[in-house]
């Protein structure tokens, strides 16, 4: 009978394993995974030798698989930086490096500040995405610098690398360095068919600490209003990022990058807050970058709102959804296809728009020259509008268009390379006061012309379409709190309203 039980016990056994087996998949890579969700339990792979995997060693296969893809990048540039005698007189400490630029009456005599120049190093991480050395970073790692280097893991010898494209509305960049062999890469995931819960793994080099390697979950994807970019979808994660990892992969459990690690908030404020770029974004900009060296995209030429329920109620709209227009670009799609302030656009190329940042992404992504569909709620009804896309113009040429009326009293430009290296400014975001009325809000607070402003309220001012998005909608008699900056130095004001 005991022999009985044991045979029949064995034959049960081979009938789960068989079962177990007939039910793998391989995927490339390195591991076999099981297609049934149910009842099974996700923390244990196959390996391919038959071997159960825990998920400690799950995690060590991975490591091993994508670390040799993973750079460190060091960058450096010389500064000059500025500083005034403090024995000097400070009537000049906001305008005198702007005198020639801005024209100073003749006969005014201001102090000049003194100059040294110094170098700066940076670093950061990035990834290869191809065999011949192509790599991923994230902008700001390399915005400005005059000098690049990459280091491999397998290699001691640090690699020129040049800049192939930049992208600063999504903050990623595409350098390359020649290696002369053919280098390991990182495959890239799908960053849309991730989910809140899934394990994913950060690599990076912070503090200057080579491949280092830390674990966590996606926290919520869809992450926006943060400033950091223009175009904003970040996911969340907790899984330990710290600078040094910006530029660096966000990898599924299967090996496979599904995001670029960019930025933290502060561990004083919270703990295990990381957010990385979905590697759909980098999907859509690489080849551009690769074949222009920068990003082609749709132009609608609104400025946008966001609705909260007050104004959605005033609309008759049920609900937040869609992007309220509040300023119309002269000669521009939406000037064409008869576009109004106060319009609500509520549909995108047969799409609903849920908010003012998926209405941009969608623009965006819309191929230059495609006439599209747009339903917008004007008059507490639908009516559709026909447009063909156009090219964003460059931030200058956006200036140039939207131009700068007088607000309490000054008149501000976009930060152009002109007025960068006329006017010695560093920062490239922002604008720059042009002129300030005498008597005006704007005097009494000590603005002056080729101050940066940096924020409005604690919002941050990227350029003109943010300038003019922010101080349309600020009543005449509220005080503002500015932080503007001239140099290395930065200050708030207060421009108090009624004038």
């Amino acid at each position: 009978m005991r022999k009985l039980r044991l045979i029949v016990g064995g034959i049960v056994l081979g009938i789960v394993a068989a079962g177990l087996l007939a039910n793998t998949v391989n995927i490339p890579g390195r591991f076999f995974y099981s297609k049934k969700n149910t009842y099974q339990t996700p923390y244990v792979l196959t390996a391919q030798d038959g071997h159960l995997l825990t998920l400690q060693n799950a995690f060590v296969e991975i490591a091993k698989l994508v670390k040799p893809a993973v750079v460190q990048i060091t960058t450096e540039k010389t500064v000059t930086q500025r500083y005034w005698d403090p024995f000097g007189g400070m009537e000049g400490f906001f305008n005198s490096p702007f005198d020639d630029f801005f024209g100073t009456p003749k006969g005014q005599q201001r102090q000049q500040p003194k100059t040294y120049k110094q170098k700066q190093q940076g670093l950061g991480s990035g990834f290869i995405v191809s065999e011949d050395g192509y790599t991923i970073t994230n902008n700001h790692v390399i915005n400005g610098v005059d000098k690049i280097q990459v280091k491999l893991q397998d290699d001691t010898h640090l690699y020129d690398a040049k800049v192939i494209g930049t992208d600063p509305k999504t903050d990623l960049a595409l350098i390359k360095i020649d290696a002369r062999r053919l280098l390991p890469f990182a495959r890239l995931g799908d960053s849309d068919a991730i989910q809140p819960g899934e394990w994913v793994m950060a690599i990076g080099n912070p503090m200057g600490l080579t491949a280092t390697v830390t674990v966590g979950i996606v926290s919520a994807k869809g992450r926006t209003g943060f400033g950091m970019t223009q175009y904003e979808d970040f996911i969340q994660t907790d899984a330990a990022i710290n600078p040094g990892n910006s530029g660096g992969p966000l990898i599924n459990i299967n090996g496979e990058v599904i995001g670029i690690n960019t930025f933290i908030v502060s561990p004083q404020v919270a703990e295990g807050l990381g957010f990385a770029i979905p590697v759909n974004i980098a999907k859509q900009v690489l080849p551009q970058l690769k074949e222009n060296r920068k990003v082609i995209r749709g132009y609608l030429g609104v400025v946008l709102q966001s609705l909260d329920d007050d104004l959605a109620k005033s609309f008759n709209l049920k609900d937040t959804r869609g992007a309220l227009v509040t300023r119309v670009m002269p000669d521009t799609p939406a000037e064409k296809a008869g576009m109004k302030e106060g319009d609500i656009i509520l549909k995108f190329d047969g799409k609903d728009v849920e908010s003012v940042q998926d209405l941009q992404m969608k623009v965006a992504n819309t191929a230059v020259g495609k006439k599209v569909a747009v339903v917008v709620w004007r008059d507490s009804k639908e009516t559709l509008l026909s447009m063909t896309t156009t090219e964003m113009p460059s931030d200058e040429e956006l200036a140039k268009a939207a131009g700068s009326e007088t607000w309490r009293g000054m008149q501000v430009s976009a930060i152009t390379e002109e007025i960068r290296q006329q006017a010695n400014i560093t920062d490239k975001e922002g604008v720059v006061v042009t002129s300030v009325e005498p008597g005006s809000a704007a005097e009494e607070a000590g603005i002056t012309p080729g101050i940066v402003i940096k924020t409005i309220n604690g919002k941050p001012v990227k350029g003109m379409q943010d300038y003019a998005a922010l101080v349309k909608n600020i009543p005449s008699g509220n005080s503002v709190r500015l932080l503007v900056k001239l140099g290395e130095q930065s200050r708030f004001v207060i421009i108090k309203g009624g004038k």
